[in-house]
């Protein structure tokens, strides 16, 4: 509870009109002069509301009984419990002072007291105060006036920045602005009589500040990078280049223009530069990567369209030159020689390098090389060390020192990527080299078989996996026996090789994604040793590829379908690579859910759920196998929420529950069919009962029709008006007339307040068949005259009824003739049924078809069969 501190702070009081009208200003009182932080403000009154600023303004129409009316204002500040009240006391103005002179003030406050929106120029230099603006009140002619303002400028943040004279209206700035950061500001003037009245509504006066040129244009990035293939041609677009200015938009303190200050290396200009757009584009035909691979670009951009006075920055771009395959490999050396034993098969005897000026590791520099004379008996092998760009030329067949002592083998080099030749320069022929293989006669060691052997591995495999087998044989014997085989230290450590068969197998867990291995193979030198202690030496190329570790999964497991059953789309992710990635298969593997629900594919990675009929609302929890390409299947459960609802955040998640795919009825559905099945016997029996008496109701006439519907809306009988003006009928319904059935009597009557008239006859005033379907309105007889016999009737004698009330004076013919009447909408279509006709025919009555079915039995009642 607080208690807070309660005192009077001051009064006040206003003249005013004796009548004011709903939201009209009162006045205004300055709450900060009694409390400075009021954090509640109200009126005792409730006629009338406190703004923050204090205007008081009438929150209904107000008429003051007495000479004077008084309430409280009240001030409370929680925080500091304290409270203060403010008495205001309303005086009824003198009468000289209301009404003439206001209404000429209200009729001219549109010109003087809304003048346009005042301008001052940013980081204006004074002297200050400088004025901007003034404000005048054409109240003034009557009243003392006293203006003032509030808002930001004034009293909000920047404070201070303007204030007003007092007496004169007059606006003054007192420092400069700063239009980025205050583009503009909104006061609202007041003008007060001594007393506090307001004989003006407060004006919201705008001023805006006038941008100046104070802000230079600057990169939105500090370097800009791209890149360009070599040779490309002139007017290929490298990049864009943009800048900001923080000036006025769409102004030329804003209008941008860029060029190229400098470039490095300062050779022949190699880029250009729009000055509108900042696009760079190819300026040097010969792009060379090998020569500069890279450019860097000194940039400037300036406002004010380029002009020189204009405020400038500059920036940097660095152009970077893609590599393409315009430089052919060629071989170091041209002439190679080498050994091998006699009968030595899969083994390698030489490697060749290459020079190439493209980029290294990319197919431009990649060598392919080929044998190209010298073995038509195939008897050697050339293959590329993709470690070393180096050519390995090794003997697949055992080579006979008696058939010949040396073979010559020419050997050629191309490029993995084809050649393409650069602009001015001309075709290079292939580069190749002649390799001379002595062939020994000596006792050879083992030879493995192949001298080259790759192993492919797939990635994560567990530690101590059989990849292969690498075995020697010895070229006496045939055989691998008596061979032992063992690594040479310093090489990649992923494999061992057992040191009697020859199994190789890993010694680590080989990722992709690990140091070393980030290369995804490794060329390891093998020796086998006989028991004569020589030795052959092989090469196995460890190969990791891409397996199938991850499982695949659905990302979104919940969602909520509505009744319009729309598929729910499932998509599942799977962090592997092709070829263990996608397509995959999804499959629900429950299989009572499976009789509900269905999945069609969409694509290689999503799939529609969707019910197979009308199932029940509530919660299904469908587990769902996802099986990737490489066949490693994982299964997640999908929670749908089938909810009776238009869009899904009308579920609150309140829908019936189900527990292993069977729908449970809550007890609001079973009272719901138990209610249902009693209401289909009631109608059963009500038809069976309404048919039973089919033959009595062919029997009824029409005097039980009229004795059967009954006028509710009269409360007693009508007076009885002899009058000239009430048109006698007869009795019967035949000789033609139009009446309303009460009792015995039957007469057709216009009165006073209640009468028909012509316009009525159109469909205005009279009870039709619609009108006893909305009102309960007593039924009219279905017998009426024509049209035209009805006008013959009612226009002679509504003329006369006129000239009458033309005649006279006092008006008293017209009082009962000429009502009012308000419009109570279109008229039936089945048309009146005041307009009496002797025509009995059924087709006059073929709107009764085009009734609901709740009328039709009334309309056959009163048909005459």
């Amino acid at each position: 509870v607080l208690s807070l501190c309660c005192e009077a702070c001051k009064k006040v009081i206003f003249h005013v009109p004796s009548e004011l009208e709903a939201d009209t200003l009162v006045g205004r009182v300055d709450l900060k002069e009694c409390l400075q932080s009021a954090e509640f403000v109200s009126s005792t009154d409730g006629n009338f509301k406190i703004l923050e600023d204090g205007s008081v303004y009438t929150t209904s129409a107000l008429s003051l009984s007495a000479e004077k009316k008084t309430f409280t204002i009240l001030l409370k500040d929680i925080q500091e419990r304290v409270e203060k009240k403010i008495h205001v006391t309303l005086v009824e103005e003198e009468k000289k002072k209301t009404r003439h002179a206001r209404d000429t003030v209200l009729k001219r406050t549109k010109r003087r007291w809304g003048p346009i929106p005042s301008v001052m120029i940013e980081n204006s230099l004074g002297p200050f105060p400088l004025q901007i603006q003034q404000v005048q009140s054409d109240t003034a002619q009557n009243y003392t006036i006293y203006y003032s303002a509030s808002g930001p400028g004034i009293d909000q943040d920047p404070k201070g920045l303007f204030y007003i004279e007092r007496e004169t209206g007059n606006i003054f700035a007192t420092r400069a602005v700063d239009r980025e950061q205050y583009p503009s500001f909104q006061i609202i003037c007041f003008a007060t009589t001594p007393d506090g009245y307001s004989p003006e509504v407060p004006l919201v006066h705008t001023i805006r500040i006038e941008d100046d040129n104070d802000n230079a244009p600057y990169f939105t990035q500090d370097l800009f990078e791209f890149c360009v293939p070599e040779n490309s041609k002139p007017g290929v677009v490298v990049g864009k280049v943009t800048a900001e200015d923080r000036d006025e938009p769409y102004t030329l303190h804003t209008t941008l223009k860029y060029r190229i200050v400098a470039q490095n290396p300062p050779i022949t200009p190699a880029f250009s530069l729009h000055g509108d757009t900042g696009v760079i584009s190819v300026l040097l035909p010969q792009l060379d990567r090998e020569l500069v691979p890279s450019y860097t670009l000194l940039v400037e951009v300036r406002d004010m369209a380029g002009q020189p006075f204009g405020l400038c920055t500059t920036g940097t771009v660095v152009v970077k030159i893609e590599d393409t395959n315009d430089n052919a490999p060629s071989f170091k050396q041209i002439q190679y020689e080498t050994r091998v034993e006699e009968n030595r098969v899969n083994v390698e005897i030489l490697r060749v390098s290459v020079v190439d000026l493209d980029e290294p590791g990319s197919p431009g520099s990649g060598a392919v090389y080929e044998i190209i004379r010298g073995n038509d008996d195939q008897a050697f092998e050339i293959t590329t060390d993709k470690n070393t760009n180096e050519g390995i030329l090794c003997v697949v067949k055992g080579l006979d020192y008696e058939s010949a002592k040396q073979r010559v083998v020419v050997i050629g080099v191309n490029n993995e990527a084809p050649y393409l030749l650069a602009p001015h320069s001309q075709q290079l022929s292939q580069s190749t080299c002649s390799v001379t293989v002595h062939v020994l006669d000596v006792d050879e060691g083992p030879v493995f078989k192949p001298c080259l052997l790759r192993l492919d591995v797939k990635e994560c495999e567990d530690i101590g996996t059989a990849i292969g087998r690498y075995v020697a044989e010895d070229p006496e014997t045939g055989n691998s026996e008596g061979i032992r085989y063992r690594i040479p230290p310093g090489q990649c450590n992923w494999i061992n090789i057992d040191d009697k068969s020859g199994e190789v197998r890993t010694v680590k867990v080989l990722d992709r994604d690990i140091g070393e291995m980030r290369r995804g193979q490794c060329n390891i030198t093998v020796l086998a040793i006989d028991r004569n202690g020589k030795t052959g030496t092989g090469t196995i190329q460890v190969c990791i590829v891409p397996g199938n570790k991850n499982f695949p999964r659905i990302a979104q497991t919940d969602y909520i379908m509505c009744r319009d059953r729309e598929p729910i789309c499932l998509t599942a992710q799977d962090d592997d690579e092709a070829p263990y990635s996608t397509p995959f298969v999804y499959r629900i593997t429950d299989r009572n859910l499976a009789t509900m629900w269905k999945i069609n594919p969409q694509n290689d990675n999503s799939a529609y759920l969707s019910p197979k009929g009308d199932i029940p609302f509530g919660i299904y929890d469908i587990p769902v196998s996802v099986m990737d390409n490489g066949g490693k299947v994982g299964e997640t459960t999908v929670r749908v929420n089938l909810c009776d609802c238009v869009t899904p955040t009308e579920c609150d998640g309140r829908t019936r529950q189900l527990s292993g795919g069977n729908v449970t009825l809550g007890l609001w559905a079973i009272l719901a069919m138990i209610l249902g099945s009693l209401l289909l016997l009631l109608i059963l029996i009500t038809i069976c009962g309404c048919c039973g008496r089919g033959v009595m109701h062919r029997q009824v006439t029409d005097d039980c029709a009229n004795h059967n519907l009954i006028i509710s809306n009269t409360e007693a009988p009508g007076e009885e008006v002899m009058d000239h003006n009430i048109i006698p009928l007869q009795s019967t319904c035949d000789q033609g007339g139009y009446g309303v059935k009460t009792g015995d009597q039957q007469t057709f009557e216009v009165v006073k307040g209640r009468g028909h008239t012509l316009e009525s006859v159109k469909g205005g005033g009279h009870q039709t068949l619609g009108s006893v379907k909305e009102g309960g309105q007593p039924m009219v007889d279905t017998c009426r005259y024509s049209y035209s016999e009805w006008h013959n009737f009612t226009h002679p004698r509504l003329g006369e009824k006129v000239h009458l009330c033309r005649q006279d004076e006092e008006q008293k013919h017209s009082e009962d003739y000429l009502l009012s009447y308000n419009y109570e909408g279109k008229g039936s279509l089945a048309g009146s049924v005041g307009c009496c006709s002797d025509q009995h025919e059924e087709e006059a009555l073929d709107f009764l078809d085009q009734l609901e079915p709740k009328f039709r039995t009334l309309a056959e009642t009163c048909i005459k069969r």
